[in-house]
């Protein structure tokens, strides 16, 4: 046991802080209070004084925790899965952690380490699309040192889980495979007897059979997914790559299918309360409606009552049911800009459920009542039949409001346009004085033609009611966490942890290249950083300080446990607005069911001791949903770039790696790659706390946010890859010592050494 130290009152026993350290190193799986008061013997008042050290510990920058565990910051654990994706030149093979959190950065690369095997004994092999279960070693000399670090194998978890995704292209010989995932770019052969009957143009999932250091792998295909010559072919590649489940089993198509509307019995009656949905003009369902009046109390001057009313999924989506497990299996919607994978299927999602226009629909309704301030005194929720009073666009509404109404707004802006516009200046007072996060990210939009193909890349503008509906459904949000905290029921929070403190640093060390400072404060607030960004507000760092302080930001998820959401800067929040699209929204309704009485299809026996796994699943299917829809974006510019190779093109650095920098381009918001080797006669080192490549001889740099000219020079449109060389000359910076020289020099050649014998194997 460790060694403790006894204060000189008579506090109990606890143990050094070089003890704590050393203990949440060596056992990165036990890191809670409570693991570590029992490692220690810690008991009784012992276990304040150690609370108060852990603290100390964090706020030094030695420990980073999550929830409720400690670890060291930044480590990984000892023992984790991972998969096999790459195999260099000299036949070393390469894994990455299966699960990746994207605000930690990019998914580090790990070397599969040889083990020497003793007579008799069992060392297990792995290839490429292999799952294992592996643990971290650290990396021996001799083996490439740009990995993380390196793995021994403790056994296979799946042999070659989904194969390797790619497109069959066939010739009289057999066939080649083009991998759609940028991390394998290299083609692999195919033979006759190996094709299981796919087809030219055929997306299969292929299994590597033979693998060579010198010339392609050859593969043989295990199934084929799909064919790209139909429409829509470009997102089934994200799905299946994903894998995202489309296809709803018959058992759960017939549960829906049998499903009767609901009726008003149990409900109270606001079929005649002016409720109106306001959505993208392309929504094919509508899950919330609102409405604004004055509120009419002598002791609420210049108040408003806030309703919004939320399609009750739960009269239709029972616990246990084919249907509900189904929806828990897709945690939430998945939108490309060809279709839409609903979480549920399209007779609950876009009929029962969707508040059409002028039609008797269930909802579970807030009312909620702020003072001229935007302060709420109060809320209370309802279980309504409801009837929308018009079915409106964003931008119709807009139009209204700036004065330019049509036939259908024309009658309403009076009675109802104008007092939610009214409802939202006050709220607004309160969300600026509250301060959430304000970042300056614009969002890019594809627009598709007919046939599938991108027609032009808009980004849509932001308008005022846009900002209405999503402070209206905040606070719907904020509403629904109180609700069930105060009556200690179980429910899943939306939750947002700050930065951590290794972030910070790193923010705090980049801010100080420009001459800015963060200021070391314990109770950290998203205004802070809203501070620094109105500070660069229309200068050239604009672009570059919001990237930063973007991706010192942490990622949001679903949590049985509360720890507030730092971005809105709320103490409780949880999702209740979208029942239709999200299943953390319909674990939410249940619970209010429940807590207040409205029915008895609320939550399930039992819910609490399976929330943190639920939890756990929907956080995964988000970030799934998220890196499905990214891709297929990637892919559908790619293709309709593919054309244009050699043209040139206007971007900015957003992304800057020991390996090149990634541009995006300011006309589509297309990602692309500048390897470092093409960087020009000088060798340039990374620099990550200035996010920069600098040239150790000359100075010269190119840092995140710059902007720059670059030239098309590949398109991989199946792998959703871009490939530039840069034109533009990179900023001027202080040359690098000696010694960073050397490193920089070596890296090159490497690098180089790599790419050439890459280009050998793939026969160019």
């Amino acid at each position: 046991m460790a060694r403790k130290t006894r204060p000189a009152d008579d506090t109990p026993a606890f143990p050094t802080r070089e003890a704590i350290l050393r203990f949440i190193a060596e056992n990165p799986a036990k890191g809670t209070k409570r693991d570590i008061a029992r490692a220690f013997d810690v008991t009784g008042e012992g276990r304040v004084v150690l609370k108060r050290l852990l603290k100390e510990l964090e706020g030094d920058g030695l420990l980073d925790r999550r929830f409720k565990r400690f670890s060291e910051p930044g480590a990984l654990p000892s023992v984790l899965a991972c998969d096999i994706v790459a195999r260099d030149k000299d036949g070393d093979i390469y894994a990455e952690p299966c699960e990746w959190e994207a605000d930690r950065g990019p998914r580090p690369r790990f070397v599969v380490v040889a083990v020497r095997r003793r007579r008799g004994e069992h060392v297990p092999t792995a290839g490429l699309g292999d799952r294992v279960l592996a643990r971290i070693v650290d990396l021996p000399d001799g083996y490439d040192r740009l990995a993380k670090a390196g793995i021994r194998i403790i056994k296979l978890l799946e042999a070659k889980p989904a194969g390797i995704l790619g497109i069959l292209k066939r010739n009289e010989y057999g066939a080649r495979v083009l991998p759609i995932s940028k991390k394998q770019q290299d083609e692999m052969i195919v033979e006759l007897d190996d094709l299981n009957g796919a087809e030219d143009g055929d997306l299969v999932s292929v299994d590597v059979i033979r693998s060579s250091r010198m010339g392609l792998s050859r593969a043989r295909v295990r199934e084929t997914v799909g064919n790209l010559r139909s429409e829509k072919a470009v997102s089934m590649i994200a799905i299946h790559a994903n894998d995202i489940p489309y296809i709803f089993p018959d058992n759960v198509i017939a549960e829906a299918e049998k499903a009767k509307a609901a009726t008003l019995e149990g409900r109270e009656d606001w079929r005649a309360l002016p409720l109106v949905t306001i959505d993208p003009p392309d929504a094919k369902d509508h899950d919330d409606a609102v409405r604004a009046e004055p509120d009419a109390s002598a002791d609420n001057p210049d108040g408003f009552i806030v309703t919004v009313a939320i399609a009750d999924v739960a009269a239709y989506v029972r616990p246990g049911t084919p249907l509900d497990q189904e929806a828990l299996k897709r945690g939430n919607s998945v939108y490309f800009p060809d279709r839409v994978i609903p979480m549920l299927p399209e007779k609950i999602s876009n009929d029962l459920c969707s508040l059409k226009e002028l039609q008797d629909r269930p909802a579970l309704a807030v009312r909620m009542i702020f003072d001229a301030e935007g302060r709420k005194r109060s809320h209370s929720f309802h279980r309504i039949m409801m009837r929308s009073a018009a079915k409106l666009s964003y931008q119709e509404a807009q139009a209204a409001i700036d004065g330019h109404p049509n036939d259908k707004t024309a009658p309403i802006v009076v009675s109802i346009l104008k007092p939610l516009w009214n409802a939202y200046d006050v709220l607004a007072r309160a969300r600026d004085e509250r301060g959430p996060l304000d970042l300056d990210i614009p969002e890019r939009k594809v627009l598709l033609k007919p046939d599938g193909t991108v027609d032009r890349i808009v980004t849509p503008e932001r308008l005022t009611a846009h900002r209405l509906i999503e402070e209206f459904m905040i606070q719907a949000n904020v509403a629904a966490a109180e609700t069930l905290e105060k009556r200690k029921t179980p429910l899943v929070y939306r939750v947002h942890d700050q930065p951590s403190l290794t972030k910070l640093e790193s923010l705090r060390e980049f801010l100080a290249s420009l001459d800015m400072k963060l200021a070391k404060q314990g109770n950290l607030q998203p205004d802070i950083f809203n501070r620094i960004l109105e500070r660069v507000a229309d200068t050239p760092q604009a672009h570059l300080v919001n990237e930063v302080v973007l991706r010192s930001q942490s990622q949001a998820e679903y949590s049985p446990s509360n720890i507030g959401h730092f971005g809105l800067n709320l103490r409780k929040y949880a999702h209740f607005t979208s029942p239709i699209r999200r299943y953390a929204d319909l674990i939410v309704h249940r619970a209010l069911v429940t807590a207040l009485g409205l029915g008895g299809d609320g939550l399930p026996d039992g819910i609490e001791d399976k929330l943190e796994q639920i939890a756990t699943d929907i956080s995964a299917a988000e970030r799934r949903a998220m890196a499905a829809e990214r891709e297929t974006i990637d892919r559908l510019i790619a293709q309709w770039l593919s054309d244009r190779v050699g043209a040139t093109f206007k971007g900015r650095i957003g992304g800057v790696t020991k390996a090149g920098l990634f541009i995006r381009l300011n006309e589509t918001g297309a990602d692309g790659f500048v390897p470092i080797s093409t960087l020009g006669a000088d060798y340039f080192a990374y620099d990550e706390t200035r996010h920069s490549l600098i040239g150790s001889r000359t100075g010269e740099t190119f840092q995140l946010g710059d902007a720059v000219e670059v030239r098309l020079v590949e398109a991989a449109p199946f792998a959703g890859a871009l490939r530039f060389e840069i034109l533009s000359e990179g900023g001027k910076g202080k040359p690098l010592g000696k010694g960073a020289m050397m490193r920089a020099a070596k890296a090159r050649k490497d690098r180089e050494r790599k790419d050439h014998m890459n280009k050998v194997r793939r026969g160019r």
